[in-house]
């Protein structure tokens, strides 16, 4: 008996697994596996949502106008060149279904985002990784790696998992080399923990091109991760096409609402950078004394690279962290399963992280 088949592509998707949760040996465990806000979500945040728990019987503002309005004013863009979706993530499956279809290819760099080959096969289109340099996205290799039938470039900048970045000049020198009908898409999820001066979030490319779209998320510095709350700014024609293809209602209105008041807390913005900062080097510093190779991250979380040695190697570590209530993320999935993943945690939780791999590796 023969069955409904999907289109082509589908079946090659192997779903996208997020970072563990779970126990370990005293109890509830630290999620230290999903690149989350350590000190949660704005209070004022939390508030709003609460608040907005009195209209759950109604529909929210499927333009989300109030919160584009928001972002509108922090970043000096019309609210016009903004749409918003639920997370980031939906954003990118928006773009990739638009602009690629069966024969097309998406671009990307060998360590980015497993979002862009996901979407890419969900499209129908065929999935590119361009190779790195040093964990790096290299820009003339991707340029290498275009052809007829590139449709899409993603860049991830910071990139996730291995917290790399290019640089403005990079970026640009990148969008030139680029066929004008290639939509060049720099998904900035982690831009606000950058503070390398050579940096630019992609966002001025964005607004100045008709082949550029910039994505960024509320789930990493302002801690809605659970809301699912991501916006993009570029051309009138690509928030044009976005807004054809997303739902009516995407973003729900607690969602919003919470979204507005923490983008509007500074303060808690300021303490979340803070200690990202203070923790992030102390992180790097007190793993690379064990003895492992710690590669320089620009964002909330550390790629950390283990020998190959059975019993030594990252899975192992990443069994021993778990069993002693750390979950770290495991990343054979983007070509590198020698390393872990750890996302910046409370205090208690990144001297745990010490205490622990130190006891794995003795």
């Amino acid at each position: 008996m023969s069955a409904p088949r999907p289109n082509s592509g589908i079946l090659e998707i192997s779903p996208y697994v997020g970072g563990k949760s779970g126990e370990g040996e005293s109890g509830r465990a630290a999620k230290l596996s999903a690149n989350e806000n350590a000190l949660g979500a704005s209070p004022k945040a939390v508030e709003a949502y609460r608040a907005a728990a009195t209209e759950l019987h109604r529909y929210p503002d499927g333009g989300s106008t109030a919160l584009r309005q928001a972002i509108g004013r922090r970043y000096n863009i019309g609210p016009e060149r903004i749409v918003c979706g639920a997370g980031s993530d939906e954003l990118i499956g928006l773009l990739t279904r638009a602009y690629a279809a069966g024969g097309d290819e998406v671009l990307y760099s060998a360590h980015g985002f497993l979002m862009y080959r996901l979407s890419a096969l969900a499209a129908g289109a065929t999935p590119v990784a361009a190779p790195e340099k040093r964990l790096r996205a290299d820009v003339d290799a991707l340029l290498a790696h275009v052809t007829s039938r590139t449709r899409i470039v993603y860049v991830a900048n910071p990139n996730n998992p291995t917290g790399s970045y290019l640089s403005g000049e990079e970026l640009r020198r990148l969008h030139a080399g680029l066929p004008e009908d290639v939509l060049l898409v720099i998904d900035a999820a982690y831009a606000e923990f950058v503070e390398a001066e050579d940096y630019d979030s992609g966002l001025a490319l964005a607004l100045e091109h008709e082949n550029v779209v910039m994505t960024r998320t509320f789930s990493k510095l302002h801690g809605l991760a659970a809301l699912r709350v991501g916006w993009a700014a570029g051309s009138r024609s690509a928030i044009d096409v976005l807004n054809r293809t997303r739902g009516p209602f995407n973003v729900g209105h607690p969602s919003q609402a919470a979204a507005i008041a923490a983008m509007e807390d500074l303060e808690h913005q300021k303490r979340s950078l803070a200690h990202n900062r203070e923790w992030l080097a102390w992180l790097a510093r007190e793993l690379a004394a064990l003895d492992l190779t710690v590669h320089p991250s620009v964002g909330n979380f550390l790629l950390v690279e283990f020998t190959r040695e059975s019993g030594r190697d990252a899975s192992a570590a990443a069994a021993f962290l778990e069993k002693r209530g750390i979950i770290p993320r495991e990343v054979g999935g983007y070509g590198l399963g020698h390393c872990l993943r750890i996302s910046v945690g409370l205090e208690e939780e990144n001297r745990r992280v010490v205490e622990i791999l130190r006891e794995f590796l003795q």
